[in-house]
């Protein structure tokens, strides 16, 4: 089957494992891909990747989304060689049985399964759910010593073997969509301006950020270092409208519906009013949502660094995050990728942001 380029690397980059402090081989194969498109770029200790379209300019605009993967650290090996895990992010117990894992160690990959109990076995009632007590991993190994001569140690981290694929020929669906689809987007979005021709008068940051699944700490790091003016961030958030969310607490968020805009503190209201505007004269559709107090993505370490940052929020509805089979609709990445690119070709250099400014001289 004939891919295009943007494509090829989706697939590419989506099947690749990036799990959180450990994003390196991702990062590469991002950066591979966006240089082109670049004028410089430029990574950080902890693996954020940074490309830089007119780096010199004093007006700084970041697009940003994170390229690591929720996984496990193996926390204990049993002297019949069963692995028991550790989460490395938020990774779900109670999916694990009967999942395919690759263990990523110095001799390579070695791979293993959640084991689980046979139903034949197991109590009708008071059974319990899968948790750090009980889920184990079988790597074919019957000790300890077999187990660790396969390169295998306290530490060894670990990522569900999944690749991603198509439904219906609308939705993508995979593992770690969360959020290397967003490390896809921002990515098209710089190859997109570079074939329209489009150079900003300031400068912009293409920021693919690590470790946001333990606390948004590569954005808090790369926000220091670049000191950016604007921030427009993307991540995924719920689809609502399948079963198990009750929309009055969740609120009404649908894949396939377009772009999901966030408010909150963290937002900033006139950089959001400008995005609304940007998408409603392209007739981008796009969906609202409330957040409490803080977004819980990047949005929030890039607002509130420095002086403080006029930060947005462009989420990508998503099913099932969290699992081996999130999905997202196609039409919703292209709309993301639209809105930032149109966006980003409207921005003033040196827009003054603050609610409120000095009066000017007569």
């Amino acid at each position: 089957m004939f891919m295009e380029e943007n494509q090829k690397f989706l697939y590419h980059y989506l099947n690749n494992a990036s799990p959180t402090g450990f994003e390196s081989a991702g990062q590469q194969l991002w950066l591979d891909y966006l240089k082109p498109y670049v004028d410089r770029w430029f990574t950080d200790t902890y693996g954020t990747a940074v490309g830089v379209i007119n780096p010199d300019a004093p007006y700084k605009v970041v697009i940003e989304a994170h390229a690591d993967e929720i996984s496990w650290f193996v926390n204990y090996i049993s002297e019949q060689g069963y692995i028991y895990v550790k989460r490395n992010g938020g990774s779900d117990f109670s999916i694990a049985p009967s999942m395919r894992v690759n263990l990523h160690t110095k001799k390579g990959l070695v791979k293993g399964v959640f084991g689980w109990p046979a139903i034949h076995v197991r109590k009708k009632e008071g059974e319990p759910s899968p948790s750090q007590e009980n889920v184990f991993i079988d790597v074919g190994a019957s000790t300890k010593e077999a187990v660790e001569a396969m390169g295998v140690h306290v530490g060894t981290v670990i990522t569900f073997e999944d690749e991603l694929t198509e439904l219906n020929d609308k939705y993508y669906c995979g593992r770690a969509l969360d959020n290397r689809i967003g490390g896809y987007m921002i990515a098209e979005v710089a190859r997109r301006l570079h074939h329209e021709d489009f150079r900003p008068d300031w400068g912009l940051y293409v920021v693919n950020a690590v470790q946001e699944e333990v606390g948004l700490r590569g954005a808090e790091m790369i926000a220091h270092r670049i000191r950016p003016n604007v921030a427009l961030v993307t991540d995924v958030t719920h689809d609502t409208t399948s079963p198990g969310y009750n929309k009055i607490l969740n609120g009404d968020l649908q894949c396939g519906r377009g772009p999901v805009l966030t408010y909150g503190p963290a937002i900033q209201y006139k950089l959001q009013e400008m995005v609304i505007d940007v998408a409603q004269r392209n007739q981008i559709p796009f969906q609202r949502a409330a957040a409490s107090r803080a977004t819980g993505t990047d949005t929030d370490a890039f607002a509130y660094s420095s002086e403080g940052v006029a930060a947005a929020l462009i989420s990508l509805p998503l099913k099932y995050m969290h699992t081996t089979v999130e999905m997202v609709h196609k039409e919703d990445v292209e709309n993301i990728i639209r809105l930032m690119c149109e966006f980003l070709k409207e921005l003033p250099d040196r827009h003054d942001f603050r609610y409120i400014q000095e009066a000017k001289k007569l």
